[in-house]
């Protein structure tokens, strides 16, 4: 398997009014995890529901339930650590976290503070060909997702939907290591990759099934690497937390006008207060939410209704064993297998459903041209429909079939882009569909030869420009091929022409 080596991108450096400053970010991405059922209870966690359907004694705070851990959100949790080459704990616990809000039933969201599930691990952030960022995960933990309040049914009341109130989220905490607003949306949208590619999260960032707080703190050149060697924070700015963004493009706004207020407080002789913060897109600006609280604030403790977690190192490997390849892996050996660019790699293992069409397509075939074809063509085609592959008319053997006859020369490249559209439209097999129409490449010299010598002799100012200026004998190969119907084999009429020319 061929290793990709990268180059570390450069920091985002903002220049004020008085000093440069750098960009440091940190993320906490809460990503719904994939369950027909929620972390404590039985209760369904489909979305779209009628408000309140979704709902559990459990989940609704009643007197004397008792929260029982659903075993399959444990394994989601797992998984997605494995898959991040984490730490995973063997023995973690659950805490209280108490605050109140209206759509926390409980009054406590039960969380991991103290033991999480999963420890360390890392994720590589591909910014562009052979340049990445290795993000550190500090942690995963596990926590149940709070309700939903409805501020905008009534003039004078707002409402309360419990149906996520319970539903699993995890967790993942990065390091302070991301250093521009680029790199925070292309981490968000790898994060989504690996956790769509592993099935523990779907991802659907609309739905607030993968969302992100985002942590930006600024500081001057130098200080974040004195804080890379001993790991004290104190060399960094004050952070600011934006709460509950699920959209790249926000998130890169939103990190972009937070680091501009932070430098003009600090250029004007002030200080940045540790607070937490929501982005308002129509204004493109943040605004204060909450002063920012620590961990005493919340008075965690022990759940008292939930004994520590201990999950068997086997069980751990057992699911191990049946991790899929992921996208990084899959990226180096299309690179080394198939012959492709890292860019077109990237491209064709965006998500497991374009790879596997473009490995099924690819098999026993020119996988260079199989993949010029999927991402010109056919992703062109899909993205002008507002389509994607899962919808796509073309089927992989039909768009092998095509490659297949350009390869042996039965069809030219212009022939084949017709083809696509019959195929695209109407469907059928390529290679019945070129016999029936007539649409095979002519080979047949002769007939070449013949249709040459008609426009030499029909264009004889012509022949002598491309006698003087060789460059110009493209326009008879032109010729030609509108004279053929673009059926003519265009290498062979390059010779022909060239020949009859003297060229």
């Amino acid at each position: 398997m061929l290793d990709l080596t990268y180059e570390t991108p450069k920091p985002r450096v903002i220049a004020g009014a008085k000093h440069d400053w750098e960009l440091v970010i940190g993320m906490e991405v809460h990503a719904q995890v994939a369950s027909q059922a929620k972390l404590f209870s039985g209760a369904s966690t489909r979305f779209g529901a009628e408000p309140n359907s979704n709902v559990a004694f459990v989940d609704a705070a009643m007197p004397g339930m008792l929260p029982v851990i659903n075993e399959f959100c444990i394994e989601q949790a797992v998984r997605t650590g494995l898959g991040l080459k984490a730490q995973i704990n063997l023995k973690s616990a659950f805490d209280r976290k108490n605050y109140f809000y209206p759509d926390l039933p409980q009054g406590y969201q039960i969380s991991q503070l103290y033991e999480p599930i999963v420890g360390e691990g890392e994720v590589l952030v591909d910014m562009e060909p052979g340049i990445a960022r290795l993000v550190r995960i500090e942690r995963i933990h596990m926590e149940q997702d709070a309700g939903k309040s409805i501020h905008d049914m009534d003039p004078n009341m707002s409402f309360v939907d419990l149906n996520r109130t319970g539903v699993c989220l995890m967790e993942i905490v990065s390091r302070p290591d991301i250093r521009g607003p680029e790199e925070a949306a292309a981490y968000v949208l790898k994060m989504r990759q690996v956790l769509r590619y592993l099935g523990t999260c779907d991802g659907n960032m609309q739905n607030g099934n993968l969302r992100a707080d985002v942590n930006v703190s600024v500081c001057r050149p130098g200080q974040y690497e004195k804080y890379q060697e001993t790991q004290d924070f104190s060399h960094l700015g004050t952070r600011c937390e934006i709460k509950n963004m699920n959209s790249t493009r926000f998130i890169q706004m939103a990190i972009d006008y937070e680091a501009r207020r932070q430098i003009g407080i600090l250029e004007a002789g002030g200080s940045v207060d540790q607070e937490t913060r929501l982005y308002d897109p129509d204004k493109n600006e943040t605004r204060s939410m909450r002063s920012k609280e620590e961990a005493h604030d919340y008075r965690y403790f022990p759940d008292p209704d939930l004994l520590p977690l201990e999950i068997e190192q086997a069980w751990v490997d057992e699911i191990a064993a049946s991790l899929p390849e992921l996208p990084d892996a899959k990226k180096a050996r299309f690179v080394n297998d198939f012959g492709l660019s890292e860019y077109d790699a990237s491209v064709l293992t965006a998500d497991l459903e374009s790879a596997g069409y473009f490995e099924a397509a690819a098999a026993g075939r020119d996988g260079k041209l199989v993949a010029n074809w999927v991402i010109n063509e056919l992703f062109g085609r899909l993205k002008k429909e507002g389509a994607d592959i899962t919808s796509s008319p073309v089927n992989p053997d039909q768009l092998g079939g095509i490659v297949d006859l350009i390869s042996s020369d039965a069809i030219s490249g212009k022939i084949a882009k017709d083809l696509f559209e019959i195929v695209y439209t109407d469907g059928g097999d390529p290679a019945e569909i070129v016999e029936k129409r007539g649409m095979k490449q002519v080979t047949d010299t002769g007939a070449i030869e013949a249709a040459v010598d008609q426009i030499i002799a029909d264009n004889p100012a012509q022949v002598e420009k491309a006698k003087a200026n060789p460059k110009l004998a493209g326009w008879f190969v032109g010729q030609v091929m509108k004279a053929t119907g673009g059926k003519a084999n265009p290498k062979a009429v390059n010779q022909i022409v060239s020949a009859k020319l003297g060229l």
